[in-house]
Order: C-alpha cells, then structure tokens, then sequence
C-alpha cells in the first residue's frame, strides 16, 4: 500500500505542468483580502533532493525541471506562468541549478499570506515524518497543520473554511485503481459541502479506463452542479512499448499528465495558454509531444 514514493519523480514534466498550474492559481487566489485556506490531500515529504538517491534513480527530473534549466531553454522568453515557476523553484536554489525541489507544500506555504491556512495530509508514514520535520523549519507556527492520515477523508472537517475561501489539491498516486473512483467521491463531497472552493486535481494519462474516465466524470460532475471547469493536459511522448538494442521490452514511464479543475480562476487559462506550448517544445520527447486546454461553464 505504501510504496510509492514522489521522491523518485520530484520535479518530472508531470511536476512542471502541476505546480505551474497550482502557482498561476495561487497568485489569483491571493490578489483579494480575505483569508484563503489550502488543503493539500496528498502532500508528500515537502522537500526532495534531486542529487539525493531516490531522484538519481529514475533521474526524472532531467527531463522536467533540468530542461528549463538547460541552454535551448535559456535562448527562451518564458511565458509569464513558466517563469513565475522557474523563478519560484529558484529561490529554494540560490541560483539557476536546482538542487532542491520544492513539492506542493513548500510551494503553497511561499504563496501564502500570514493570514492564510495550510492543512497538509499525508497517510505514507515515512513521508509524513519527513513533511513534519521539513515544515518544522519554516517556523511558520499555526498557519501550517501537518495531519498524518487520509486527505480524501480529512479534509471534511475543513469544508466549508472560516473564511468561505479554499483551494483544495488532490494529487494520489493512483497505484491503487480504487483512488480514481475515491477522487471522484471526494470532489463531489466536497461541492456539497463547499460548492465555491477551487478544487484542482492531478491525474496520469495513461492506458487505464480509468485514467481516461476520470476527467470526463469530473466535466460532466462540474456541468451538473453548474460550475465552470478547466482542463489541461501535456503529453511528452509515446504511451508505447518499446525494444531496445538486445530486444528486451521497454515500459515508457509516465507519458503524460493532466490538470481538472473545478471553480478556476477566471484569469487562469489566458495564463496557460503560451506556458503550455512552451512546455510541449522544451519537454517533449518525441513526435507525440501535445497539450490541450479546454474550459466551460
């Protein structure tokens, strides 16, 4: 049950498209007064060492966050989106080379406001001590809780917020196929609880029934309740097999990922627009390289 880790794939294209998705997201969020409290369902360690073993192993990275930092991409004016993220993993680095790979916790907490909430939950045991050591540096006293247990059912006692304002982030592994149809459970839970949060979730493209399903029941489920959607998805390659020099068969890894959400922000697909076309010519592998970006009322 717990042997997915993300610091194998910390900072992967799939990484790229969720957090500069979730920062152009969050700056909109962030522009009104009130309070906005953030609810991350899946939250991982928080910090990954990308020259640290588990990010050496699949060496994923240097086809996500690397190739942003390489000299083709430096011959390149970023789309605003891309650069606020570029910019943003930079100030955990220093500098231009990324060592340090800020997941989904550490990027909302810079966002956030003093007045703002973070509620991070994490089941993996080993995941969860380490977010609880990483957030413990930030000294960021109350306005981060750290929750060792299952976002999908945690965060109901979060829903509707104080403030009536929140951005929820689902992002589960999906190693289990039953947390497709517990994403689905939760967002609907979640817009009778809460029906004007933002809810945001990451899902693989992958050859599943459903991978593909998902997107479409979480359309047809923001259609029904009369809320706006936006869905944005980047492929880098080929989801097929293939052989390599000695004919042993080949998985392709991870091909492609998408981003749904629910109640966006208005301004949110103007800001995708060139940022995803950038994202197919710098992190394409092949030929099959695409994105789509489609949004609805």
């Amino acid at each position: 049950m717990f042997s997915y880790r993300h610091a194998f794939h910390a900072g992967n294209h799939a990484d790229v498209l969720k957090h500069t998705v979730l920062i152009a997201a969050l700056q909109y969020l962030t522009e009104k007064e009130a309070a906005l409290t953030v609810l991350d369902t899946h939250a991982g360690a928080g910090l990954y060492r990308l020259d640290g073993d588990y990010a050496r192993t699949s060496a994923e990275a240097g086809d996500g966050i690397f190739r942003l930092e390489s000299p083709a991409a430096n011959a390149v004016t970023f789309a605003p989106a891309l650069q606020a993220y570029v910019d943003l993993i930079g100030t955990f680095n220093g500098g231009p080379h990324t060592k340090i790979y800020p997941g989904s916790p550490f990027i909302i907490q810079h966002l956030l406001r003093a007045h703002d909430k973070l509620k991070l939950f994490e089941l993996h045991p080993s995941d969860s001590r380490s977010l609880t050591g990483n957030v413990a540096q930030l000294n960021a006293n109350r306005q981060v809780a750290v929750l060792h247990e299952d976002g999908f059912e945690g965060i109901k006692k979060f829903l509707p917020p104080p403030a009536r304002r929140a951005l929820v982030l689902c992002d589960p592994s999906y190693e289990m196929k039953s947390d497709y149809g517990k994403v689905l459970d939760m967002v609907a839970d979640s817009l009778k609880r809460f029906a004007t949060g933002t809810y945001a979730v990451w899902y693989p493209i992958i050859p599943r029934p459903e991978a593909h399903d998902l997107p479409r029941r979480l359309k047809t489920m923001a259609q029904k309740a009369g809320k706006s959607w936006l869905h944005a998805t980047l492929t880098v390659k080929s989801s097929k097999m293939t052989e390599n020099a000695e004919g042993q068969t080949k998985r392709p890894g991870l091909p492609a990922s998408g981003m749904f959400l629910i109640n966006p922000p208005h301004t949110l697909k103007a800001s995708l627009k060139d940022a995803l076309v950038q994202m197919v010519e710098l992190l394409g592998q092949d030929k099959h390289a695409a994105h789509t970006l489609e949004s609805g009322n």
